[in-house]
């Protein structure tokens, strides 16, 4: 069945604004510095008049890991992550693709990015799928906990960035 993700961060600053501290080229590389973890690289970004979409390489160590998931995986994970931002309407939805490595599976997810009350809301919502009989959902597990406190740490480093730079 997978393990479900699920975020939502609100920003005061408009649609625009937060698309670009979300996915603009200057912001991904701050992003990543910050947050990217071992070997982080934006891999490619292209930007078109309907939206933008981006490719990522994310790090974790294998000592942030839980327990459970280091017993299964060894080594640092390396997560190959692709993402974009379509327009819709006065906002945008997206979807996000993923996978682990050494994991047989992967991460995806809708995204929708729109203006609601005079704020910007970034919603993710999505599901993990590991194929290892037995211990896949356990896997799952904790690879949801990892994702869920970065998609928390990007949601602060876009509310810092906004602060810095909108």
């Amino acid at each position: 069945m997978g393990s479900r993700i699920e975020h939502r961060a609100t920003y005061p600053q408009d649609v625009r604004a937060v698309l670009a501290a979300a996915a603009g080229e200057e912001a991904l590389h701050a992003r990543l510095e910050e947050l990217g973890g071992k070997g982080a690289v934006l891999v490619e970004r292209t930007e078109t008049t309907n939206g933008v979409s981006f490719k990522l390489r994310h790090g974790i160590a294998a000592e942030l890991l839980p327990q459970a998931v280091r017993t299964l995986h060894k080594g640092d994970v390396i997560v190959e992550r692709e993402q974009t931002f379509t327009k819709a309407g006065d906002g945008y939805t997206g979807t996000v693709k993923a996978g682990v490595s050494g994991v047989p599976g992967e991460i995806t997810a809708r995204t929708e990015l729109k203006s609601v009350g005079g704020e910007t809301v970034l919603a993710t919502t999505g599901e993990i799928r590991i194929r290892i009989p037995l211990f896949g959902a356990k896997l799952e597990s904790g690879i949801a906990e990892q994702l869920n406190k970065l998609l928390q740490r990007e949601a602060e480093f876009t509310a810092k960035w906004l602060a810095e730079h909108a």
